[in-house]
């Protein structure tokens, strides 16, 4: 999965975001905590799920299955705005 070009990355005290360039259908931003950073981040090399959640699991404490569900969550919100390329 890798995130469309048509969208950045951003950090910006503490919040990650993901903006959408003049060209994009998605008008809006979408914003998150560290861990989706982190998500965004893997996004932005064309990681796959098992490496998002394996990125997650080195830097955060938890359940990587809780992991692995809020990995599917953000994507498939990403996806439904066109942020991530199939």
């Amino acid at each position: 999965m890798k995130l469309n070009e048509k969208f950045v990355r951003y950090d910006m005290n503490g919040k990650a975001m993901v903006i959408p360039l003049g060209d994009a259908d998605f008008h809006g931003v979408v914003q998150g905590n560290k861990s989706v950073g982190v998500i965004f981040e893997c996004l932005e090399r064309g990681a796959t799920e098992d490496e998002i959640v394996q990125a997650l699991s080195e830097r955060f404490d938890g359940d990587r299955e809780q992991m692995r569900a809020d990995v599917r969550d953000v994507v498939a919100k990403l996806k439904s705005i066109g942020a991530i390329d199939a």
